[in-house]
């Protein structure tokens, strides 16, 4: 009779015990935080044992880390003059700037050059030009180019640059591209596209000087 009380204590003692256990097997003694958001908020738990093996553990997740790059967009011409020097009836005469971007724009850049008087321009007389129009009774040529000048200055995967421009230039409005990229690149002498101006007088254009403007428009995909 005795044995069998004992035995039964022993049972009722383990079984307090499991219970026990189970009950602080996880149990919470702290929380993890973000000052000021709740959100954020989460459980530390101890495995209710001390010594070596003893653990207390929790997470805080989707803490935020933050930078910013500041864009940056250049363009550099090499020369502000293209002389054409004497244009001799029937003769195309050409001349060139060279002209080198530099971006971290991550879409490219592309530039545009502009006429801001349609034609080269009698500086006596601005109804008189140098263009593939008759409006002066003269049909000449005026024409805008260009043409890659040098290998990718960029380092980025994928990289491409286009220059192929060939358009006579007949009004101060359109925009005729010059160059484009399609990812960042590094500015690395001035030498991403050349630029060259072409021209040819006829037999009846009016002797005198005559002179352009370009506009040089330069556009970043950010």
């Amino acid at each position: 009779m005795i044995n069998t009380k004992i035995k039964k204590a022993a049972a009722i003692a383990a079984i307090t015990a499991l219970t026990m256990t189970s009950a602080f097997a996880a149990t919470q003694i702290g929380t993890g935080s973000v000052t000021g958001d709740a959100t954020f908020d989460s459980v530390i738990n101890w495995d209710a044992t001390f010594g070596n093996t003893a653990n207390a553990s929790g997470s805080v997740a989707n803490v935020l880390i933050q930078a910013t790059v500041a864009p940056t967009l250049n363009m550099e011409i090499s020369t502000g003059a293209i002389n054409l020097g004497l244009l001799a009836a029937g003769v195309e005469s050409t001349g060139s700037l060279d002209l080198e971007i530099g971006t971290n724009a991550v879409a490219g850049a592309s530039i545009t050059a502009r006429s801001q008087s349609g034609g080269l321009t009698n500086t006596t007389d601005n109804a008189v030009q140098i263009n593939n129009l008759t409006t002066d009774g003269v049909a000449e040529s005026y024409i805008f180019a260009s043409a890659l000048n040098a290998a990718s200055d960029s380092t980025v995967t994928g990289f491409t640059q286009s220059a192929a421009l060939n358009s006579e230039v007949a009004d101060n409005s359109t925009e005729h591209t010059v160059y484009t990229s399609d990812k960042p690149q590094a500015t690395n002498g001035i030498n991403d596209v050349t630029f060259t101006v072409k021209a040819t007088a006829d037999a009846q254009t009016p002797a005198g000087a005559y002179e352009d403007h370009v506009t040089f428009t330069v556009t970043g995909n950010f």
